[in-house]
């Protein structure tokens, strides 16, 4: 796993910094866990823009990922670590004991030909997924749940991971990549080990078009605009805009935008950091 610069023999290449995608063992997906995927261009039903600044872009197939990571005391033998087109770290084909195949996120370090298993009672392993009631304290996690059974929603970006603190009651301790220390509730699965492909912050794309190859079109400055098409434009010359604000008027730069009573405040414990 790295990251391979090039020879400046065009302008887009100048500056480019790729991915070596050494980790990947296997080029073609399982065909079994694969779904077509509609691209909208930003466009509703009716087709009236509704979304700015996409459109194009190669087609892609969606990967069904386990976040759930449900199947409990089943051992599951890792066969391959694959690309995903739909998400910056790398996933794993695993073959369960029983003959079914899934995806999910795999983990830094993880192999082609190791053993992992979910469940209360599975070793605090790299891959294996277990209640955070049951990880040591100090490890670090990814693909955390916010409640029991319904999936993992935290940390799940390339490269990404969060260290389990300590544990309250029915809670557990956990601080977060962004540097926020919250409250999850101790019953909750997580999977031990960091997400894969970390050099992904490296990566430098060298050139417009490879932005357009991801289906985002160019981006346009708002006090570059008219008045009729956002509070920022208009003026004569190179107006500043006034105050930094959204399309819809809301202020940007600082605003606080978080609804102030918002039921999970109670279960942070320090804020990340600004």
């Amino acid at each position: 796993m790295g990251i391979r610069k090039f020879r400046p023999v065009t302008p887009g290449t100048r500056f480019k910094a790729a991915n070596t995608f050494e980790e990947i063992t296997k080029s073609t997906p399982e065909k079994s866990l694969l779904v077509s995927k509609k691209s909208s261009g930003g466009r509703n039903n009716t087709g009236k823009m509704t979304m700015r600044y996409l459109g194009g872009g190669h087609k892609k197939k969606y990967r069904v990922i386990d976040f759930k990571r449900n199947k409990i005391d089943i051992p599951a033998k890792v066969a391959s670590i694959e690309y995903d087109p739909n998400r910056s770290g790398r996933i794993a084909l695993l073959h369960y004991a029983d003959g079914e195949k899934r995806y999910i996120l795999a983990p830094q370090g993880l192999q082609v030909g190791q053993t992992i298993v979910n469940g209360p009672k599975a070793a605090p392993e790299i891959g294996n997924t277990l209640p955070l009631s049951q990880i040591p304290l100090g490890s670090l996690v990814h693909n955390i749940e916010l409640q029991p059974g319904r999936g993992g929603k935290l940390v799940r970006s390339a490269g990404s991971f969060a260290q389990l603190l300590n544990r309250d009651g029915k809670y557990a301790i956990v601080k977060l990549a962004s540097g926020e220390t919250r409250m999850i509730v101790a019953a909750c699965m997580a999977t031990v080990g960091s997400v894969s492909n970390p050099d992904h912050i490296l990566e430098r794309k060298g050139k417009a078009g490879a932005n357009r190859w991801r289906g985002r079109r160019p981006r346009n400055r708002a006090v570059a605009m008219n008045p009729v098409d956002h509070p920022m434009g208009g003026g004569e010359g190179r107006a500043s805009g006034g105050h930094p604000r959204s399309r819809k008027g809301l202020k940007s730069k600082g605003y606080k935008t978080r609804t102030p009573k918002k039921y999970s405040n109670r279960f942070i414990i320090e804020r990340r950091k600004k």
